[in-house]
């Protein structure tokens, strides 16, 4: 007879082993650089970074829990993608320990509820939430939420309503406010790592009819019972629902603070994409989440959603819902599991089933993380139970159950494939889908990072022909135009896209640096201010505006926008750079101070470990600004010999030449109308 700690012991070794391959993976150019790349993440964790945690809306969500994990992790492992992924493995594999304790606890079946957690934990369907590192908000609530459940089990089974004697009843009394404190406690940490959960009161109550059985709702025949799940004396629906003020006013607020998070730019209006089509995606989304949990092949990180919906897909999607719904509802009596399991799969749907459309997808997989576990309820305990009216050998059972779970670990296994680089993941997006303009975008952009701009343009070029009202591609595009000196085409791509999304801050800061090269400057300062005011925790155009008041020959003008841009993010060592430079070398005796050159300076050297040969150029500057002569002839001899090992041999001669200065007892002046250029 397995143990209950033995099957814990077993589901965690195997998950770990399942997901190994997700060490390997890196960040992924969707979502990533907005979780894991943010300048307060990357700060590790501090206590800065935790106040802003609980102030920001940065992603168009309120968690804060979610950014301080993402902080922990750039303190333990710097910018190191592997441990982090293995954190979202080690969290997953908890959450399939958990689940396997919230159903053995309450039902006291234990090969059922060890199915569930296998299926949960090998379904390639979970793939997305676990090897995504943006999906760590999933795997987190998701953790928090599990032991909800098992807090508000515990609760249930110590409020023991009428049933306890009266010499324990005091002592039940107290244990039960306990857990429902830990319970309600533990919710509130699940909706601030994600307002995903937001259904847990309603979860609660299908707990209550079964396997609970705290409700009357239904009169369950005598068979269906399982051991040891009579907590106490049934009670009405109503006083249960009551007894559940505390967590419904949780859910309340999580969900007002996420729609006001998400109005300003994730939330699709009416007139985009109407209700009438929002009611007819929201009926083919249940269908596929239930097809792709069935037969889960041809999974993608995006599906797009489409302009309209065939006639006949509305009604098929209707049609499978209707009749399982009424199948479900016949059989409530001898097998409420099926009934507790359906309504479990659509109920925790509803926060992004697509009523309220966030972002362009149609649905996805990573949605299906907590919803899955209804219908993997209901295959698993209606297996139990089949296998036992059929008198199925025990051998022939297990053999169905490990043939199950030997699938769903390859399929997994190839999935996890995909996830290894961006260009492979939405390279298989396109594969597998039809017109996802997301897909192309993204692929272009890691083809951008692979130095592929021909190959990035054609993908953004793909997005527009797609789908041209979206702004992202235009911007891209004309990115690359400008890279190339093609500024008139540049130019109109950058209109389109300003004409698309009028506060996309960041169209707003590659324009301006494009009018700056035109030599446009009122227009591109104004096209910065604007950006800066849209996005006005982003040090970037504060930075840009600095440079491009070098090149306008204002450099008192530039250090005050590069202190500002420090402001932002102390540690970006492009500004701390540029700041030092100027302070060290500029022809303005009023702008120059030669300890500043050097404080700055040297923390951007320390920042770049030494290497940087534009840096270590900077910091011979400062020290010769500051007098420190010897400093800066050993300074900027190093910064030659790493350009020279770099294959940046153009910049040399320059160096060379403030080499010969500094020997001479002389520091170096920069005009910056002409040569302000570097990173």
């Amino acid at each position: 007879m397995v143990r209950p700690r033995t099957m814990c012991l077993l589901l965690a070794l195997v998950t770990v082993l399942a997901y190994l391959p997700a060490r390997h993976a890196g960040f992924v150019v969707f979502d990533d650089p907005v979780y894991v790349g943010d300048i307060h993440v990357k700060a590790g964790l501090t206590a800065a970074g935790i106040k802003w945690a609980f102030t920001t809306w940065h992603g168009s969500n309120w968690h804060p829990l979610t950014w301080i994990s993402h902080m922990i992790d750039a303190s333990l492992f710097g910018g190191d993608p592997g441990p982090q992924h293995f954190v979202n493995v080690l969290f997953h594999a908890a959450n399939a320990v958990l689940l396997f304790l919230l159903l053995w606890r309450m039902t006291r079946k234990l090969w059922p509820a060890a199915f569930v957690a296998a299926l949960f934990a090998l379904h390639p369907v979970h793939v997305e939430s676990v090897a995504w590192l943006s999906e760590r908000k999933d795997v987190l609530s998701t953790f928090f939420g599990l032991l909800t459940l098992l807090a508000y089990a515990k609760y249930a089974h110590a409020s023991n309503i009428g049933n306890a004697p009266s010499k324990s009843r005091g002592k039940v009394g107290s244990n039960s406010k306990a857990w429902y404190g830990c319970a309600l406690l533990l919710f509130a940490l699940s909706l601030m790592a994600k307002a995903m959960l937001v259904t847990m009161p309603f979860v609660m109550l299908l707990l209550d009819i079964w396997p609970l059985q705290r409700a009357q709702l239904l009169e369950i025949s005598e068979g269906s019972k399982t051991r040891d799940t009579q907590h106490g004396a049934r009670t009405t629906l109503p006083k249960l629902i009551l007894e559940k003020a505390p967590f419904f006013v949780l859910t309340v607020a999580s969900s007002v603070v996420t729609f006001l998070a998400q109005r300003s730019e994730a939330v699709v209006s009416l007139e985009q994409r109407p209700f009438g089509l929002r009611i007819e995606n929201t009926l083919v989304a249940y269908a596929r989440y239930l097809g792709k949990i069935v037969w889960p092949t041809k999974l993608s990180i995006v599906y797009p959603l489409p302009h309209e919906i065939p006639a006949w897909q509305i009604a098929g999607a209707a049609v499978i819902l209707v009749f399982l719904s009424v199948l479900v509802w016949i059989s409530r009596k001898r097998n409420p599991y099926l009934l507790i399991g359906w309504l479990w799969f659509l109920g925790t749907l509803v926060p992004v089933i697509g009523l309220v459309q966030v972002g362009g997808q149609a649905l996805a997989d990573r949605y299906t993380y907590v919803p899955s576990i209804g219908i993997f309820i209901a295959l698993a305990y209606g297996a139990a139970d089949l296998a036992a009216r059929f008198r199925i050998s025990v051998v022939a059972a297990s053999s169905i159950a490990a043939i199950t779970l030997f699938v769903c670990v390859g399929l997994t296994e190839y999935q996890l494939r995909f996830w290894q680089n961006s260009e492979t993941l939405f390279t298989h997006a396109l594969a597998v889908t039809k017109e996802n303009a997301i897909a192309h975008i993204n692929l272009g952009v890691a083809l951008e990072q692979d130095n592929q701009p021909d190959a990035a343009a054609g993908q953004y070029r793909e997005a527009i022909n797609i789908e041209p009202g979206r702004f992202q591609p235009h911007n891209n595009l004309a990115n690359l135009l400008a890279a190339k000196g093609e500024r008139a085409e540049a130019f109109k791509e950058y209109q389109e896209a300003l004409k698309l999304d009028p506060k996309a801050a960041l169209a707003h800061v590659n324009f301006a640096t494009l009018l700056v090269d035109m030599g446009r400057f009122d227009d591109a300062m104004h096209e910065y201010a604007e950006g800066a005011k849209l996005a006005p925790e982003d040090p970037r155009p504060h930075y840009l505006m600095g440079k491009a008041e070098l090149r306008h020959g204002q450099s008192a003008e530039a250090v005050k926008h590069f202190h500002d841009a420090l402001q932002l993010d102390p540690n970006d060592f492009k500004t701390l750079t540029w700041l030092a430079r100027v302070l060290a070398s500029d022809r303005d005796a009023a702008v120059r101070n030669g300890a500043q050159a050097v404080s700055f300076a040297e923390q951007a050297n320390d920042m770049t470990g030494g290497e940087q040969p534009f840096v270590l150029d900077t910091l011979a500057m400062a020290y010769a600004e500051a007098g420190r002569f010897s400093e800066a002839q050993a300074t900027v001899q190093k910064a030659i010999d790493r350009a020279n090992a770099a294959g940046a041999q153009k910049t040399v001669p320059e160096m060379q030449k403030r080499l010969q200065l500094y020997q001479s007892g002389k520091p170096y002046r920069e005009d910056f109308t002409k040569a302000a250029s570097g990173f």
